[in-house]
């Protein structure tokens, strides 16, 4: 009763709108988007205005089974908050119709429900799926699409759980839930093409390696060299691909290289003389200048746009950084090499 009154909600701002519908947004949950928007309803209800309120909730999608892999993939996103998906109680007791939501809703519908019934004498909603207006389940025209996505979708999740948890950024338990998630969409990490490339490729080289999946399926690999480092060897390996530049031409001429190594080893205090894939696109966009092979080469990073990828070590921040600024979606074990800086000083 306390807050449904001035000494409650009456106590808030009351927020002057000029149009009839008012979307409420925030960065992420646990924002207070819900409060505002309860706030609003009970200001307007004083000032004889009848609105209304529903919720736009993208995931989990309420028509879709709930062990489906769009829904898991849901799961998969918000593991670090611990959402569980569920079958709507209160929608299955009112319509005799089973509807998913998940258990943050549920949990606080009778509250929500009790505040409706304060702020307008009867709830317009009988369960928490009454309250969306996500018909996103209806535009699905390619199911197995969806699947297929959703599935790779909880392996990156997966990855990056472990990446974090190696990192101390995360629990054990949101991890755990994320290989209980795979076991119910029936997957494995082998599920993801690029892995087991990548771990192949590792162990027949002795060393770091990556690999990477074209838009055509192909899969190119790239290994730890003196001159580069794997995820640079399977950057420029893609690029060349994708031209139909022969594996053995060098696109990046002796010139721009060494005095990028140079700097590095002389200058920056780096004792490691491998390029990293930021100083490898460095030079090649400057033999681009002079070699044709070079400049049909760096043509092609846009078409690594959405390319999926695994390297079989943790690289370095600047590597991970740069697969981000190419769109390419990319995994890692959660294994440092093991010269890193950071496997001699963990001990791991």
């Amino acid at each position: 009763p306390l807050i449904i009154s001035d000494e409650g909600y009456g106590k808030n701002d009351y927020i002057k709108t000029s149009r009839p519908l008012v979307i409420v947004t925030a960065p992420g949950p646990g924002s207070g988007k819900m409060a505002a928007c309860l706030s609003q309803l009970y200001h307007e209800h004083k000032r004889g205005v009848l609105a209304g309120y529903a919720k736009f909730e993208t995931f989990p999608i309420w028509n879709l089974p709930l062990k489906h892999p769009v829904n898991l993939a849901y799961e998969a996103a918000t593991a670090d908050l611990n959402d569980i998906n569920m079958i709507d109680p209160f929608h299955l007791e009112a319509y005799g119709e089973t509807t998913v939501n998940y258990n943050r809703d549920v949990e606080i519908f009778p509250v929500l429900n009790t505040i409706f019934e304060k702020i307008y004498g009867e709830s317009p909603y009988k369960s928490p799926t009454d309250m969306g207006v996500n018909m996103a389940g209806n535009c699905i025209c390619n199911d197995d699409a969806c699947r297929n996505a959703s599935c790779q979708e909880i392996i990156r999740r997966y990855y990056a759980s472990r990446r974090r948890l190696l990192l101390g950024a995360c629990s054990e338990e949101e991890t755990y839930k994320l290989e209980m998630l795979m076991n119910q969409a029936d997957i494995t990490v082998h599920d993801r093409p690029v892995v087991d490339a990548a771990l192949t490729e590792s162990e027949r080289t002795g060393g770091p390696a990556a690999a990477l999946e074209l838009p055509d399926g192909s899969i190119v690999t790239g290994k730890t060299s003196d001159l580069l480092g794997a995820c640079s060897a399977l950057l420029l390996n893609a690029l060349k691909e994708l031209a139909g530049i022969g594996h053995e031409i060098k696109i990046i001429s002796p010139q721009a290289i060494e005095p990028i190594q140079s700097l590095k080893t002389k200058y920056l205090g780096s004792h490691n003389p491998r390029l990293h894939t930021d100083e490898v696109l460095i030079a090649l966009s400057v033999s681009a200048a002079t070699s044709e092979d070079a400049k049909l080469a760096m043509e092609q990073l846009p078409k690594l746009k959405g390319c999926q990828a695994h390297v079989s070590v943790m690289p370095g921040s600047v590597d991970i950084k740069q697969f981000k600024l190419l769109s390419i979606q990319a995994t890692f074990e959660a294994k440092y090499e093991k010269n890193s800086v950071f496997f001699n000083n963990k001990g791991v």
